[in-house]
Parts: structure tokens; C-alpha cells; sequence
């Protein structure tokens, strides 16, 4: 099967490697794939190493007479048969693109807000009659589709994005004096950015019914999470000494590492979420909430500690629960590293992917 990938693997490695891995797994299992993305960053080089043509272009805008000429050229040229288009504005210059040739097209969705039968712009990307099948990156973003009217509800497909064990292991252990934590804390990380959905103002006042002689202290580590409303808050409930803010790193999961146990208070939004895979895979004592992106990515009290989003008083007690208890902290982190290592992994993640083109192509 020959098949014309369409995404932006910019310079954030460890971001954008799963998709990238999954590419290079299927080449492997024997299909002709070619990626077009900007080809001076590390993950381009990755697919050169491993022997894949790489298109040196991506769509600069969503509208873009010169991304639809440079995408049609490549189809026919290299006579492909599946494009599968990463973003918007490869979606809505890839579907102009196929005008008139006979060539499946395929979306990602790895989001599950803003999707409307009503909307209109909408059937610039996945609604469009064109696209034959959306890859979701969860059980929760296919339902999203399969919940608008007038929609075929088997053009939606759940691929996962699988990790590999062995990414982590040379992953090394952060150094956290620069962050000037007591000797005695126990140090959650929180990874995020800025944005509404990732429930930073419930964390907050989580933060504020902890026991003052609680050890726990907080890493934030993310862009943005250091906003005026929010240093206010801290020091309105008088928890600021609790909070560490580290801004965007790219020393990440050597933070994450170091920290002793992970929390990701999001209250919806989350299609698959690549921080809890992260620190389910580094052996870390995980707290998550039961958002439908998050399903299945550990079992409460066994794997990871699941509650209910919005929940000040379960996520204080979830936080009590690991910081007061060493032990359990190291048992809940071992069992979600084996959970998710056995469910979560490239090759499956390949298998379903590959599934879904065979299907495409009538193989």
C-alpha cells in the first residue's frame, strides 16, 4: 500500500514521536510511506535513517493554492493511494488537493471538543464528504463523531498512539535543588499548559485542604501556569509556598522522573493524553480523572488513582493517599508502568492502523 503522510514533526522530539514511530513501524511491516513535513528537524531525519522519502513541505495556511498544487503533484507522481492528513491545514489543502483522483483520504483527531454536525467549518475537515475514514486517537474522540447526526459512523476509527518501553530507559533523573523544595517534601509534578481544560483552579484548591504538615509540594511545568489570576490565588489561600513554577522545559521527563508521583487535574478536551502515558511509562505513581480521553489508561486503586474531574475534595484525598504512604506510592507506580507498557504499545498501535488502510483498500 502506498500511502502520502501529511504532518508537522517539528523540532519537539518526544512530542510528536509516537505518530512518528508508528510511521516507521509500518514501513517496516512493508508499506510504501512518505511523509510530507518541514524537513530540517530531527524527526524528518529519523524517517531519512530509516529509509522513507521525505518531502521537504508543509501548508503554511489553511487556503493555499500552492499547498494544493504541491500535494496533487505528489499524489499522482507517486502514485499514492491513502493521504492521511494530521492538522487543519492539511486536511483542508489535502481534500482541494484530491479533486477528481481516486485516492482514499484519511484525518486524525486527537481533540474531542468542537466537533458540530451544524458548524459548517466543519465539513472543511472531517465532516467533509471526501474523507473516508478519521483515525481517533481514543474510544472518547470517535464518540464524539459518532454522536452527530448525518454522520457514517463507521468513518470513525479508534487508533492509539503506542509508546515504547524503551525510550524511557536512559531517560535521566532531573535535578531538582534548582527548584529550592524542603528536604523533606514530597514533590508532585503537574504538566500542562495554560488552557482552561487542564483544571489548574481546582488543583488549587485542592492545594488549600491539604494539612499544613502535609509534605507535599507542587512542580508545575508548562507554559503559562504562572499568570497574575493564578500567583493571586496562591497566595489569597496561603498555599504559595506549596507551588514551584518551572515554565516550558525541555528537559521534561527527566522533571517528571524525579518528582514522586504525577497529577493531571483536566477536566475535559483530553483525546489521549501523552503527560499521563509519559509518566505511567516512568514508573510513576499516576492521579488522573475520568474524562473520556483518559478511560482506559489505568485501573483505580490498582494502576493509578482515578477520580472525578472538578473534585477538589477527591483529588485531597487522592494526594493524601500516595504522599502519606511511600509504599503504596511505589506499588501504585510499578503496576502502572506494567498496565501500560501491556495495553499501550507501538505494535499494536501499527496493527490498527494497518487494519484500518487494508480496510480502505479493500485488502
Amino acid at each position: 500500500m502506498r500511502i502520502l503522510v501529511i504532518s508537522d514533526y517539528d523540532d519537539n522530539y518526544n512530542a510528536v514521536r509516537p505518530e512518528g514511530e508508528l510511521f516507521i513501524g509500518l514501513h517496516h511491516a512493508g508499506a510504501d510511506v512518505q511523509v510530507m513535513t518541514y524537513g530540517n528537524t530531527p524527526f524528518a531525519q529519523k524517517f531519512r535513517d530509516a529509509g522513507m522519502r521525505v518531502i521537504d513541505f508543509h501548508p503554511k495556511k489553511k487556503f493555499s493554492g500552492e499547498a494544493v498544487a504541491r500535494i496533487r503533484k505528489e499524489i499522482i507522481e507517486q502514485d499514492r493511494q491513502i493521504i492521511h492528513l494530521f492538522n487543519n491545514k492539511a486536511i483542508i489543502n489535502g481534500i482541494r488537493a484530491v479533486r477528481g483522483l481516486d485516492v482514499k483520504v484519511v484525518t486524525y483527531r486527537g481533540y474531542t471538543g468542537n466537533i458540530h454536525w451544524w458548524d459548517p467549518t466543519n465539513y472543511l475537515t472531517h465532516l467533509n464528504p471526501r474523507v473516508d475514514a478519521i483515525t481517533c486517537v481514543s474510544g472518547a474522540v470517535k464518540e464524539v463523531f459518532d454522536r452527530q447526526l448525518f454522520f457514517p459512523k463507521e468513518k470513525a476509527v479508534t487508533v492509539s498512539k503506542g509508546h515504547n518501553p524503551a525510550w524511557y530507559q536512559d531517560i535521566p533523573t532531573g535535578d531538582l535543588g534548582e527548584f529550592g523544595f524542603p528536604k523533606e517534601a514530597v514533590i508532585v509534578s503537574v504538566v500542562a499548559n495554560a488552557r482552561r481544560m487542564k483544571g489548574i483552579p481546582y488543583l488549587l484548591d485542592a492545594i488549600e485542604l491539604l494539612a499544613k504538615e502535609s509534605p507535599a509540594h507542587f512542580l508545575l511545568i508548562g507554559r503559562g501556569l504562572d499568570d497574575p489570576a493564578t500567583l493571586a490565588t496562591l497566595d489569597k489561600k496561603g498555599i504559595r509556598n506549596r507551588v514551584v513554577f518551572a515554565g516550558f522545559r525541555k528537559d521534561v521527563l527527566s522533571l517528571v522522573k524525579a518528582c514522586d508521583l504525577s497529577l493531571l487535574p483536566s477536566v475535559k478536551g483530553e483525546g489521549l493524553s501523552k503527560v499521563l502515558l509519559e509518566s505511567l511509562f516512568l514508573g510513576k505513581a499516576t492521579i488522573m480523572t475520568n474524562i473520556g480521553g483518559n478511560k482506559g489508561l489505568a485501573i483505580d486503586g490498582e494502576s493509578g488513582i482515578v477520580i472525578p474531574p472538578r473534585d477538589p475534595e477527591a483529588m485531597a484525598t487522592a494526594i493524601n493517599s500516595l504522599v502519606d504512604n511511600p509504599d503504596y506510592r511505589k506499588k501504585i507506580g510499578t503496576a502502572g508502568q506494567v498496565y501500560i507498557q501491556k495495553n499501550y504499545t507501538v505494535e499494536r498501535s501499527v496493527k490498527e492502523l494497518m487494519a484500518v488502510y487494508e480496510g480502505l483498500l479493500g485488502e
